[in-house]
């Protein structure tokens, strides 16, 4: 008797370990990592005034604060499974507010919990070649990110400044080849990332294509930003209406050699003149859309590890009033543009710390700058120095 119940003991320990193994190993594995960055800078004007009202910056995003300043803090959650994972990327601070600048919808315009969300999905492996994103995820388009830790330069562009950051909804990516790759989007209107107050849709689009080089992709988005066209269905709550916009964008860099790299960003941006209401018709708007272009070059060299040096040079132009309050316009012609060079150095410390003193000079076709006499100015010089932790 002792012996077969020592059996049955066995057997039953058996197959509960076995019972056990089963269930962990139809469980999805996957890891849990966070990472994120941390980032200040100091920022000083050489041609202009450096406080007050009278204190000029170029109208580009982040970096823009006067003397010692904060950028932000990040911390990103990623699960990663053999089929499925989720990203939450969390931001803190001056940066991480102006990348969320559409986020506090639910709030009713004041500072929500998801004034904090930078980005918040998941996503499915359906195969090896083919992958779906649900959720709030950064922008596919331009060549510069939110993340400082991923740019060179610790300014931004101004293209980079007025195309898409985030997106909410759904996209598909797919593996057409070993160079070659796809991308399909449905998404809310651009930055409208807690949910969709104007019931319209906007469609993106990305051909990419990818070697040991480098890499170069041709992206695209188009749809009705305002809500307010007749032809989507949309009740006419104001007498104008904005008219479709299309963006086309393409994004390359190369390794020239092992010291040096090429990095070019163009892209179009115009929205059509849309509609007029009467109050007892809806008319057609006459006349050219208004809009955006620009050009950037990045030229990199890295002579050590441990230190790199690079130029951007972009030259960023608005047509027919398709922005304001970024670059000096033409009031006869609603035309304005920009050249902005900004020459920046990459110093490692102790591998996660990166120190980044930065030239920028701005230079408008019109005068958009105030001097230090507060008399008109078409050009900004200023310096900024960055610290930023990886981890």
């Amino acid at each position: 008797m002792k012996k077969i119940f020592l059996l049955i003991l066995c057997a039953s320990l058996f197959g509960s370990q076995v019972v056990m193994a089963q269930e962990e190993s139809s469980e999805e594995e996957g890891t849990l990592t966070l990472s994120g960055s941390v980032d200040a800078y100091f920022r000083t004007n050489f041609n202009a005034p450096n406080k007050g009202e009278n204190f000029q910056a170029p109208a580009s995003s982040f970096g823009n604060l006067p003397g010692f300043s904060l950028g932000m803090a990040n911390i990103i959650a990623t699960y990663q499974g053999k089929k499925v994972g989720a990203v939450a990327d969390l931001v803190f601070g001056p940066r991480g507010e102006d990348a969320v600048f559409g986020s506090p919808l639910y709030a009713n315009g004041m500072a929500g919990s998801s004034q904090i969300v930078n980005q918040l999905y998941v996503y499915w492996n359906v195969s090896d070649k083919v992958t779906l994103t649900f959720g709030n995820f950064n922008t596919f388009l331009g060549y510069e990110v939110i993340s400082p830790t991923a740019n060179f330069n610790y300014s931004t562009s101004y293209m980079f400044s007025y195309g898409p950051f985030s997106h909410t909804g759904l996209k598909a990516n797919f593996q057409l080849s070993d160079k070659f790759s796809f991308l399909a989007a449905v998404m809310n209107p651009t930055d409208m990332t807690e949910f969709n107050l104007n019931g319209t849709y906007t469609l993106g689009a990305q051909l990419g294509y990818s070697t040991d080089l480098g890499s170069t992709y041709l992206n695209f988005v188009y749809g009705d930003q305002d809500g307010r066209l007749s032809d989507d269905g949309g009740l006419i709550t104001d007498q104008s209406s904005l008219g479709k916009t299309f963006q086309v964008d393409l994004t390359t860099g190369f390794d020239l050699s092992e010291k040096f790299y090429l990095g070019v960003n163009t892209t179009y941006n115009t929205t059509s003149a849309g509609e007029f209401y009467t109050g007892s018709e809806i008319q057609d708007l006459d006349g050219d859309g208004a809009g955006f272009y620009g050009f950037a070059g990045y030229l990199q060299v890295k002579p050590t590890e441990k230190f790199g040096l690079g130029f951007r040079g972009e030259y960023f132009s608005v047509f027919n009033n398709g922005l304001e309050g970024v670059v000096g316009i033409d009031p006869s012609t609603g035309d304005g543009g920009v050249f902005a060079a900004t020459l920046s150095g990459n110093i490692k410390v102790g591998g996660n710390l990166t120190l980044i003193p930065e030239l920028r000079v701005d230079s408008m076709k019109e005068e958009f700058f105030v001097n230090k006499d507060l008399n008109g100015s078409k050009g900004l010089a200023s310096f900024l120095f960055a610290a930023v932790f990886a981890f």
